[in-house]
């Protein structure tokens, strides 16, 4: 069974009922796999779903799916690694956001698959990535 890590981008659309990333996270969850997303990311995703038009059944629906994931927390060490992964990959010519570098931290710390479409974080060669949303 695998353990992924979500990123902002593969969270929010958990909260519309009909979107296919959907099914697949509940029939992975199903199969055993388990699901986790970084306090950063939960940030993001709060303020995003929170910001759209139907912020009300947003939050109602996040709620519901909450129960069905792991948090992480950030500890002192995930902050030095985010900061040495923001140095090293801006002397290759490499800009990674902080929120994106902690939650990269976060999933290397875990040995979790990074869930997510951002591409910046092909940078970093020891990350394991998959993109549901291209990948259906």
């Amino acid at each position: 069974m695998a353990g992924y890590l979500m990123d902002t981008n593969h969270l929010s659309p958990l909260v519309t009922l009909r979107h296919p990333l959907r099914h697949r996270f509940f029939e992975s969850q199903q199969s055993g796999h388990t699901f986790a997303l970084a306090v950063p990311a939960l940030t993001e995703t709060l303020l995003g779903i929170s910001l759209a038009p139907r912020s009300n059944q947003n939050l109602a629906e996040w709620r519901r799916l909450m129960p069905g994931l792991l948090i992480y927390d950030l500890e002192r060490a995930d902050a030095e690694q985010a900061a040495d992964l923001q140095l090293h990959l801006r002397r290759q010519g490499w800009q990674l956001a902080t929120v994106d570098a902690l939650i990269a931290a976060v999933a290397l710390r875990y040995g979790l698959i990074l869930l997510t479409t951002d591409k910046d974080f092909a940078a970093i060669p020891t990350l394991i990535q998959e993109n549901w949303l291209t990948d259906n």
